[in-house]
């Protein structure tokens, strides 16, 4: 049996794959920052939680804390450092934009937090691709568990 290898699709194939490997790596931040005193909402694509907006699918609850505003930061803070996929990245006195890496593909999101009186709004949206398979809210779940309750 004679197999005809046709290299110049094998090459193509090769060329598209590394190039969406590579936007993972390489592509801007999405990262909305503060508006009206809140975090952004999510574009329509499925890759993008946050804590205000009034999409249903991409709803999630803020943190809740109670204590002071820099308690809860500090904690923040401490949750994010003992993850492995987290870097931040701008810090201010009530806010934190946040790089999370996927270990695999190497992909990086972007979360935001944003303490108010009595909670953070969050908000983590993917660079790139339409649904994320859950992982930007997922992420977000994780780092609710270790952080509530918070601060007394």
């Amino acid at each position: 049996m004679l197999i005809h290898v046709n290299k110049s699709a094998i090459l193509a194939s090769l060329v598209l794959t590394g190039g969406v490997l590579l936007a993972g790596c390489t592509s801007a931040p999405v990262a909305k920052g503060v508006a009206g005193g809140n975090v952004g909402g999510c574009p329509g694509s499925d890759n993008c939680v946050s804590s205000f907006t009034s999409r249903a699918g991409q709803k999630i609850e803020p943190l809740k804390f109670t204590g002071s505003k820099a308690d809860a930061k500090a904690k923040l803070k401490a949750v994010l450092a003992q993850r492995e996929d987290a870097r931040i990245v701008t810090e201010k006195a009530d806010y934190l934009h946040v790089e999370f890496t996927t270990d695999l593909m190497k992909f990086v999101d972007d979360a935001e937090f944003l303490l108010a009186n009595d909670n953070i709004q969050m908000r983590s949206a993917s660079r790139v691709g339409y649904s994320d398979f859950g992982k930007n809210r997922e992420r977000l779940q994780e780092i609710r568990s270790a952080f509530e309750p918070c601060c007394n």
